[in-house]
């Protein structure tokens, strides 16, 4: 029974001190590893502050930075204008065709330069995008001329490109909303500009319409000291919004699946995940996010009966401009449809001509 005992306190005494031993290194292990994770929750809630913030941990994360405000923000992008062949001549503008290098494709463009003495620093200029319109059925000449006349006739320098993949545009016609081709196109359309000798530099403004209202405010957010951005009846711009309106285009016709584009969206989707406001990858993709970093204006105009964009589109993106100190504009018309026609033409590009006028 003695012997028992003793074996009883020595099991106990030795569980103890086994006990202690564990407790001691437990306690050590904590006072080291506490920091990590410590950091690795704040770094699981760092908000998106700064457009330079873009963490990537996978190489899989890797695929489609391109599409990110940081990415395009960071990138630099080198052009210049190819010969101008004259088209044209008004008496107050004279047009050209013309093209440009956008990262080794060539991209045509529509460009007027306005008649008479040219400003010391040259005239300031709009970079024109367009909406969506078939790539094969698109033609320079056909498209959007009554609204480059407007513009063409005030003053300004007008470039209206011809996307990628659109017209006789090399590259592929990449889409807008998921792919950064035509936001590159946009940009490198603007630093093609500023090589001229009768362009204003630093009096560079964009124009877009329904599809290119995603590009432009892209574009906007990439280069946030554009002076003056207008949009009409534009699409896109929270991500969120094309879920919540969607689109309802007839005209659209999607790429064949042989096509990269196709793939490419897929391959997106299955890396990052369908649009998520709280995916860090999606939030750097999404313009309105970098609302706050804008230097310039931003005036919007959308017809209430416009059968292809909701007006929600306009109306959302102005209430989150509201939230800034962003000088910007939004005017809505009763009539007019997608591209804003009749009388209410007429309103809406003379406010868009004295938008230009004020803030080029």
């Amino acid at each position: 029974m003695l012997k028992l005992g003793l074996f009883r306190k020595l099991s106990i005494s030795s569980a103890r001190r086994l006990g202690l031993v564990g407790f001691v290194l437990a306690a050590v292990t904590w006072f080291w590893l506490k920091p990590l994770f410590q950091t690795a929750q704040k770094a699981d809630h760092q908000p998106l502050t700064s457009p330079n913030n873009f963490s990537i941990d996978s190489a899989n994360q890797l695929a489609f930075q391109e599409l990110t405000i940081p990415y395009l923000r960071n990138r630099p992008y080198s052009s210049s204008l190819k010969e101008l062949k004259p088209l044209a001549k008004t008496q107050t503008y004279a047009s050209y065709l013309t093209s440009y290098d956008s990262d080794g494709s060539k991209v045509d463009g529509l460009l007027t330069k306005p008649e008479g003495d040219q400003p010391e620093k040259g005239w300031p200029a709009v970079v024109f995008v367009h909406g969506y319109i078939p790539p094969t059925s698109y033609k320079t000449q056909e498209k959007y001329l009554e609204y480059v006349h407007a513009l063409a006739n005030s003053g300004l320098v007008v470039f209206k490109i011809d996307l990628r993949g659109h017209g006789n545009s090399e590259g592929t016609p990449s889409g807008s909303y998921y792919s950064a081709g035509y936001v590159i196109d946009t940009l490198n359309a603007i630093a093609a500009l500023e090589t001229t000798d009768f362009v204003d530099k630093t009096k560079i403004g964009l124009w877009g319409h329904s599809m290119a209202g995603n590009i432009v405010l892209r574009s906007f957010a990439a280069k946030p000291q554009i002076p003056a951005v207008v949009i009409w009846a534009g699409a896109g711009f929270s991500y969120a919004d094309l879920k919540k309106y969607g689109l309802n285009d007839n005209s659209y016709r999607p790429p064949q699946p042989s096509n990269a584009p196709v793939s490419d969206r897929q391959r997106l989707f299955s890396i990052h995940g369908q649009f998520d406001p709280n995916n860090e990858f999606w939030r750097q993709v999404t313009p309105v996010n970098y609302l706050q970093d804008l230097k310039g204006a931003i005036q919007l105009h959308h017809a209430i009966n416009d059968p292809v964009v909701n007006s929600g589109y306009s109306q959302d993106l102005a209430e989150a401009l509201n939230k800034t100190a962003i000088p910007h504009e939004l005017f809505t018309y009763q009539t007019g449809g997608h591209n804003i026609t009749g009388d209410n033409f007429t309103k809406a590009m003379q406010r868009t001509v004295e938008f230009y006028q004020k803030y080029l």
